[in-house]
C-alpha cells in the first residue's frame, strides 16, 4: 500500500455487476479503524443481479429496511447480518434504482490480519459491521484500491448456498482466482477459466 495507489471511485461501480464482480479480483479492499489499517487483497466474490436473480435479497423486487442500501447509488457499502452470526460485506453496483450487489466471500490477508476464507470471516477480520451500513466506500472507513498488481487467471463457477433458487444455481456467477483462501476450494469439474 503506498502513494501511488488509486482509489475506486462510484463510477468504477456503476457498471454491469458481472463485469465489475470480475474486475474487483486483484484489488485491495482497505478498512481504517482505531488508526490501524487493515487490508486485503479481493480473490473471490459473487455477483447479485437484482429482482429476476431468486438468490438476491432483492429478488422480485422487494424493498426493505435491510434492502434499501442496494436500491441507492453504486459505490456503498451494503452489510447484513446472517444466520444469526455472521455479518455479510457486498458493494452495490449498478445506477440508483437497480438493487444489484457483489458479496466479498474471500481474502488474501494483508499483515496483522486473520483468516479470511469465507465471508463472515472477512467482516471479523476487518472489524465491519453494521455500522458500515450505507457507507460510502471512500476514505476513511472503508474503500477499494487498485495497487497496480498484474490480474490473475479468473475462475467463474456457480455461487455457492444458493440452492432452491431454480436456473439462478447453476448461473456462473462466483468469480474467483487460485488462492489457498478460497472459501471453497476449485474443483476441475466446476469451473471455467478466463
Amino acid at each position: 500500500m503506498n502513494e501511488e495507489d488509486r482509489v475506486l471511485d462510484a463510477s468504477f461501480f456503476e457498471r454491469d455487476t458481472r463485469v465489475v464482480a470480475r474486475d474487483l479480483l486483484g484489488k485491495v479492499l482497505v478498512r481504517e479503524i482505531d488508526g490501524r489499517r487493515l487490508w486485503g487483497r479481493l480473490v473471490e466474490v459473487e455477483a447479485y443481479l437484482g429482482p429476476d436473480d431468486l438468490a438476491a435479497h432483492s429478488r422480485g423486487g422487494r424493498r426493505t429496511a435491510r434492502t434499501d442500501v442496494m436500491f441507492g447509488p453504486p459505490g456503498h457499502a451494503y452489510v447484513y447480518f446472517t444466520y444469526g452470526m455472521h455479518w455479510c460485506l457486498n458493494f452495490v453496483t449498478r445506477e440508483r434504482g437497480i438493487p444489484q450487489a457483489v458479496l466479498v466471500r474471500a481474502l488474501e490477508p494483508g499483515p496483522g490480519v486473520g483468516r479470511c476464507g469465507g465471508p463472515g470471516l472477512v467482516t471479523r477480520a476487518l472489524s465491519i459491521d453494521r455500522a458500515l451500513n450505507g457507507a460510502p466506500l471512500q476514505p476513511p472507513d472503508l474503500y477499494v484500491v487498485d495497487d497496480g498488481v498484474p490480474p490473475r487467471r479468473v475462475f467463474i463457477t456457480p455461487r455457492i448456498g444458493v440452492q432452491g433458487t431454480g436456473r439462478w444455481e447453476k448461473r456462473l456467477l462466483r468469480f474467483c482466482v487460485d488462492s489457498p483462501n478460497l472459501s471453497r476450494r476449485l474443483t476441475a469439474t466446476r469451473l471455467r477459466g478466463r
